[in-house]
């Protein structure tokens, strides 16, 4: 697959060997409720039925849906079997993936039947990727594949953390939607926490090249037990950060580059333009 216009260069210094990990989980089962809000965006009609539907991997981008540059991405970068975590009325997401017929990595559906939060999404990946370590990715973001092919390469858990200066400067991805981001916090390349929604000066102690979260995890099967001991969050939902907690350790690989957003009807353009001639194999 070619490099995105804007998104971040070759990275001469990824790794080159086997990968350690080969399955993905993709987490394509929100609400997209930022995308069924009405905008100003001018969209196609498919456009506009997807983003009122709120299946976001789904969106028509050029001659393809989301969901196909994200499986491709992941196949160059040494996935074969992703397993992408639907709702219970997956008709859509069904005849898509039959007519796309990939070859090239094995794709499986797994049913996560309320919007219970990440973490329970990720639990119901569970029996559909096995005893196997895996990465974990949003369905409505674009990773660059330099960064994904260091996860792969990982022995454990690990977090690959993106340098706000370079999201800001490679994504298309505002800097108010970027400041609301989680920061991670490490030591000699270790996990010590991740603040979510961190305050101004959190943020301005942090400085410019501070550790970004975007939900870009490599775990082993280890995390499946963490998230059926965690309790609901405030906001009621069961958070993959705080199943990360109850992991013993977890790696954090910092990584200099940008991903592409659509969580809102306004990033589906930029999104079009930046993805304009990219190829998908599958």
């Amino acid at each position: 697959m070619s490099t995105p216009p804007s998104t971040p260069p070759s990275d001469s210094s990824a790794p080159s060997a086997a990968p350690t990990i080969t399955t993905a989980v993709v987490l394509a089962r929100g609400l997209g409720t930022r995308m069924r809000a009405e905008g100003g965006a001018a969209l196609t009609a498919e456009q506009a039925a997807a983003a009122s539907s709120g299946h976001k991997a789904l969106m028509p981008i050029g001659g393809h849906r989301l969901i196909d540059f994200s499986l491709s991405a992941l196949a160059d970068a040494g996935i074969r079997r992703a397993v992408l975590v639907v709702a219970p009325e997956h008709e859509e997401f069904t005849r898509h993936l039959a007519d796309l017929a990939p070859s090239r990595l094995e794709v499986l559906l797994a049913v996560q039947e309320e919007p219970r939060g990440t973490a329970d999404a990720v639990a119901s990946a569970r029996e559909a990727v096995g005893e196997v370590p895996f990465v974990m990715v949003n369905g409505d973001n674009l990773y660059p594949g330099d960064g994904v092919r260091r996860l792969l390469q990982e022995p454990g858990s690990a977090l690959l953390g993106f340098e706000r200066s370079a999201l800001l400067r490679e994504s298309n991805i505002p800097a108010d939607r970027i400041a609301a981001f989680a920061l991670i916090e490490q030591e000699d390349g270790r996990l010590e926490r991740i603040v979510e929604k961190p305050d101004a000066e959190t943020l301005e102690a942090a400085g410019p090249d501070a550790l970004v979260s975007m939900n870009c995890f490599a775990f082993t099967p280890e995390i499946f037990e963490a998230c059926a001991r965690i309790q609901p969050s405030p906001r009621g939902e069961l958070e993959i950060v705080d199943a990360v907690r109850e992991l013993g350790e977890m790696r954090v690989i910092p990584f200099a580059g940008g991903v592409l957003d659509l969580s809102r009807r306004e990033d589906i353009d930029e999104v079009e333009r930046r993805l304009a001639g990219v190829e998908v194999a599958l």
